[in-house]
């Protein structure tokens, strides 16, 4: 619960807070403003989180393309690039990189990343956009171009930046001082967290009470995505817990001869992102840092052998932080915001494939092929 509540209470809050802001205006969905919109949700992502980005944009690229007949693959590649690929440059992107700021890893140091997060998405968004090219002729091209009078585009509840700018502020405080520890339960909390957390709360009430009902009705905003997304990853939050245990066992554990076999950073980039596909992609992160840590520096101090790490063996940190950053999209509880992105888009009537649907249709042929491209470029 320690690690579920503080996570359930950021999600909601990103989810709230992006919920308050609404584009208003004529967007057309054509492959070109498809193409831009997944572009700024990717640049976003990093800065804003993944979730936060995902909670912006997805309404309006919805309603961009309500006209369309094709609408499922569109979905399926704003969870690829803008739910996943694109919060890997900053920690406050994604939370496996989040939790290895707090365990030393300097905030800015994840920019090394920029190269195999372009190499991914550039890759994404060609293969995007000849796809919705394909289809958007297949369905009549310019005559699917809506004829209403154009609208233009503004922002309402543009305020709730300053909210959001708040959470982010937040995150950084808890990462960043130190105010000792409180005892609640038996369970030993840092005091900066519990202040984060209070401040993403406050945030939250903060624009739910500013920002008009017309806005949020507008946007068709809900708390159906949100409740889903807690009720799945409690579930996923408890029975994790014996499969992280194994593997934090190592050499010693049940899963022995898998911990042998991770030596090179090719390994652990593939070891990390498939477990990341089916566990929480944050505490999977954690275990193989761990493993990281005591593979080359064992008895060093953590904060000082993450310094080691970065200076003497960045690429195994890379390959970590990589696998379990992009694995997150090839499953819908690989990263949060995948499952609150179906869910939404099912609402609004948008067909979405079924967990295993999503898997060997697209994830799997599309993200894994490019994963093993990704493999030969950096890691071999």
């Amino acid at each position: 619960m320690a690690d579920y509540v503080p996570f359930v209470i950021l999600l909601t809050a990103l989810y709230t807070v992006s919920g308050n802001i609404l584009l208003r205006g004529t967007l057309v969905g054509t492959p070109v403003v498809n193409t831009i919109i997944l572009i700024i949700g990717t640049v976003l992502a990093s800065w804003m989180g993944t979730t936060g980005a995902s909670m912006l944009l997805i309404r309006p690229f919805l309603r961009a393309n309500s006209h369309r007949k094709n609408r499922t693959f569109m979905v399926v590649f704003f969870i690829f690039l803008v739910a996943n690929v694109g919060g890997s440059l900053t920690p406050l992107g994604d939370p496996p990189l989040f939790l290895g700021f707090l365990r030393g890893v300097p905030f800015f140091w994840t920019f090394n990343l920029f190269y195999q997060m372009i190499f991914v998405a550039v890759i994404l968004l060609v293969i995007y956009f000849f796809m919705d090219s394909y289809f958007f002729r297949k369905e009549g091209g310019k005559s699917l171009r809506v004829d209403t009078e154009k609208e233009p585009l503004r922002v309402d509840g543009i305020h709730n930046v300053l909210f959001l700018a708040g959470i982010i502020g937040a995150v950084l405080m808890s990462g960043v001082v130190h105010w000792g520890e409180l005892n609640i339960l038996g369970v030993h909390l840092a005091s900066a967290d519990i202040v984060r957390d209070a401040v993403l709360i406050l945030m939250a009430i903060l624009s739910l009470v500013t920002t008009k009902r017309e806005i949020r009705e507008d946007n068709e905003f809900t708390w159906f995505p949100m409740q889903e997304v807690a009720i799945l990853f409690i579930g996923i939050f408890l029975t994790m817990m014996p499969c992280l245990k194994i593997l934090q066992a190592g050499e010693k554990g049940e899963l022995a001869f898998l911990i042998a076999t991770v030596q090179e950073p090719f390994h652990y980039f593939w070891i990390t992102g498939i477990l990341s596909t089916f566990l929480d992609n944050a505490p999977t992160y954690l275990t193989f840092l761990s493993s990281l840590l005591g593979k080359f520096y064992p008895g060093v101090d953590a904060q000082e052998a993450v310094s080691l790490l970065i200076k003497e063996h960045d690429n195994y940190l890379k390959a970590l932080s990589v696998g379990a950053v992009f694995f997150g999209a090839v499953s819908y509880i690989g990263n949060a915001p995948n499952f609150m992105v179906r869910s939404i888009a099912e609402e609004t009537g948008t067909p979405m494939p079924s967990f295993f649907g999503y898997m060997i249709k697209y994830s799997i042929p599309v993200l894994v092929s490019i994963f093993i491209l990704l493999t030969f470029v950096f890691y071999l």
